[in-house]
């Protein structure tokens, strides 16, 4: 069956490593070197509210709920609609949260979610429900070994993006996909956080009308 490339876009994440890490200048950096349609940030801190005015774009930026880091993401066209937030379960020390933004053609979750193994694959599935048909799950997922979300496919590279204590190299970052294509995938230089960004290129394939798995 003939196919359509519909849409396209390329997609950042980065664990930051809030005030010890990537600063608002690096990140700049990265994204003129990038040039991605969505920057998707964990552990952002206050001084990446200063993105709009080096870069343009839009921003939104989500504490966790009593830290002073957070969810944040940008992206060079305003967004459609102010992102939103999903409460998830929480953790023992941190409440989590996912911030969800509507790109159109599909949509993006943001997250940062547990290290408690069990609990990080609960949150998951949480937004795979308030999810769309077509959506991307992208972040820090502090999690080892499969996902475990019906549904969704991991497509991200398969490189480690984060050494537990300078030794044990871990794939935490990772891109979960419904109803999308992963053009590409690759880990980027670590630079000043103790995470390498990982970006992604999706696309939806439409054929004849419908939705192509």
């Amino acid at each position: 069956m003939p196919v359509k490339r519909a849409f396209m876009t390329k997609i950042i994440s980065w664990n930051l490593l809030r005030l010890t890490g990537a600063t608002v200048h690096d990140v700049a950096g990265l994204v003129r070197r990038e040039r991605p349609d969505l920057l998707l940030m964990q552990e952002a801190t206050e001084e990446m509210n200063e993105l709009p005015e080096i870069l343009g774009g839009d921003y939104a930026r989500c504490p966790l709920p009593g830290r002073i880091h957070g969810l944040a993401m940008w992206q060079p066209t305003p967004f459609l609609a102010p992102p939103s937030i999903l409460k998830l379960q929480s953790g023992a020390l941190v409440r989590r949260v996912a911030q969800i933004v509507d790109l159109g053609p599909f949509s993006v979750a943001n997250v940062h979610l547990s290290h408690g193994q069990v609990l990080n694959r609960r949150q998951l599935n949480r937004i795979a429900q308030a999810l769309p048909a077509r959506a991307a799950v992208l972040g820090d997922y502090n999690l080892v070994g499969p996902t475990l979300v019906s549904g969704f496919h991991d497509v991200g590279p398969r490189r480690p993006t984060h050494i537990a204590a300078d030794i044990v190299p871990l794939r935490l970052d990772r891109c979960l996909v419904r109803g999308l294509h992963c053009v590409r995938s690759s880990v980027l230089p670590r630079e000043n956080s103790d995470h390498h960004p990982i970006v992604v290129a999706l696309e939806v394939v439409a054929a004849r009308g419908a939705l192509a798995a």
